[in-house]
């Protein structure tokens, strides 16, 4: 399944949210070398009680609008963490 989302680095509130149709994810590290994306990838993976092996940044390196493969996950466990 793709996961798109609004990512907001350096944020002191960390987690997922709603924001009308978007769905946003907050995470302390900073866009620097990667880490905001790695960030992503293990609060995903969390979220889903995944491995985040199974998580894999697709589309939006250098951007806050990412899309993630998750593998072995549908819309209704996508649904929970938002």
């Amino acid at each position: 399944m793709i996961v798109r989302l609004h990512v907001k680095p350096g944020s002191a509130k960390l987690g997922f949210s709603r924001e009308g149709s978007e769905l946003v994810l907050r995470v302390r590290e900073k866009a620097i070398e990667g880490a905001a994306n790695d960030a992503c990838v293990k609060a995903i993976a969390t979220a889903l009680g995944i491995a985040p092996s199974r998580v894999s940044l697709i589309q939006g390196a250098s951007s806050r609008y990412k899309s993630f493969n998750v593998i072995g996950i549908g819309s209704t466990e996508l649904d929970a963490i938002g």
